[in-house]
């Protein structure tokens, strides 16, 4: 749970609060939410987004369900804390495709004062700690852990399968590319999946 208003008004420190799960799991779509119930108490927030995040518009946040918001773009992490200076309310989405900085700077805008809410992949395809989420979960105050739906067992899912063969960390897609699964149904489809590489390793030999 996360917490809007402190219990001690003179502390004035900020905070972070993550928002992490697989693909699918309603992530952004809980962002959006807090951050424009934050919009309507007229708190001045700020959305930022990775530049190479344009699977649906480059200059909106966007949840899987077409839920939208203003959000701006930004290369890098550090570009964050200049555009997001006398904001209430900070709102990071696909925390997982910037650089480890982005730790730092999350905790420079809590300890200014901001509420800095982050949403992300806690895990990539192959079902390792994804990027600086880890560090960022540590560190945040309050940590959210969203499910989707498996697609195999109707079970709750916190894995995201990726469907192709493609072995970059980074290759950004939707139901085409990925489903969410759960623990049993990602460790069977990993194997299928084992099972053909050798297959294929055994014709190529023979």
């Amino acid at each position: 749970m996360f917490l809007e208003n402190p219990v001690n008004h003179k502390e004035q420190f900020g905070w972070i609060e993550v928002i992490c799960g697989s693909m699918f799991s309603g992530k952004t779509e809980e962002l959006i939410r807090r951050l424009k119930r934050a919009q309507f108490a007229k708190q001045k927030i700020e959305i930022f987004k990775p530049a190479i995040d344009i699977r649906y518009d480059d200059d909106l946040v966007t949840s899987h369900d077409s839920n939208q918001i203003p959000s701006t773009p930004v290369p890098a992490a550090a570009n964050i804390p200049i555009l997001a200076d006398g904001c209430d309310v900070v709102g990071i989405d696909e925390a997982q495709f910037f650089d480890d900085e982005i730790v730092q700077v999350c905790n420079a805008l809590a300890n200014r004062g901001a509420r800095v809410i982050v949403a992300g992949l806690d895990m990539d395809f192959e079902g390792n700690p994804f990027g600086p989420m880890p560090a960022l979960m540590a560190t945040a105050e309050y940590v959210t852990k969203v499910h989707a739906v498996c697609t195999r067992t109707g079970n709750p899912a916190h894995y995201s399968f990726r469907k192709s063969d493609l072995k970059d960390l980074v290759v950004l897609g939707e139901k085409e590319n990925y489903e969410p699964l759960s623990r049993a149904a990602y460790n069977k489809a990993m194997k299928r999946l084992d099972g053909k590489k050798d297959t294929g390793s055994e014709n190529k030999n023979k």
